[in-house]
């Protein structure tokens, strides 16, 4: 069975459209206007291995926020719509990623409950224009719309840039290892649905 979404979503400020492929091979095509997001979202699906095309664009005349968050509900729409009922997965995932002197930790469960937890301190305030309180907004809006419990922390780090990507990088993993299939087909929860 294909765990693949389409989603399209057209408002006021935002027009995205965004297919994913859980069961890619980390095949990417993001174009969303913002270059350091572009780069760190490749990281989902390269670490992630699937395969994710983004075609993005929004109100970037007045802030990278609405473009950001809107990319978030999309992501998180098409992880709850490519698992459907969640038959035969792993449901749980946790990554630890470390890119150089920064370690994040992200732990998934994809129980049908939103729930986000986002602990990180970045070492300034934004990246190439890119404010980084997005990363938190975007996280946010993927739980919400992916109907997970998701918990991000950034351990420690120096480095922006090596902040933001080792969160990214883990949350990728942490996604890969929750939708790994088990090789049964039922539903991993006592109440018998998620």
């Amino acid at each position: 069975m294909s765990r693949e979404a389409a989603i399209e979503r057209t408002t006021a400020e935002t027009s995205i459209r965004l297919r994913l492929d859980l069961d890619g091979s980390g095949v990417y095509d993001i174009a969303t206007g913002i270059g350091f997001f572009d780069h760190m979202l490749s990281h989902i699906a390269r670490h992630g291995r699937f395969d994710l095309t983004i075609a993005a664009t929004g109100d970037l005349h007045v802030d990278d926020h609405h473009t950001v968050e809107d990319v978030g509900i999309c992501l998180g729409k098409a992880i709850a719509d490519a698992l459907a009922e969640k038959r035969g997965i792993e449901r749980f995932g946790t990554a630890f990623v470390t890119m150089d002197e920064a370690l994040a930790r992200t732990v998934i469960d994809l129980s049908g409950r939103n729930y986000f937890v986002f602990l990180a301190g970045f070492s300034r305030d934004s990246i190439n224009g890119f404010s980084l309180e997005l990363v938190n907004e975007f996280f946010r809006a993927v739980a919400a719309e992916g109907k997970m419990n998701l918990h991000i922390a950034l351990l420690y780090g120096a480095n922006a840039h090596h902040q933001v990507e080792a969160i990214f990088k883990s949350f990728g993993r942490a996604l890969r290892a929750a939708v790994e299939k088990t090789g049964g087909d039922e539903i991993p929860s006592t109440k018998g649905v998620l």
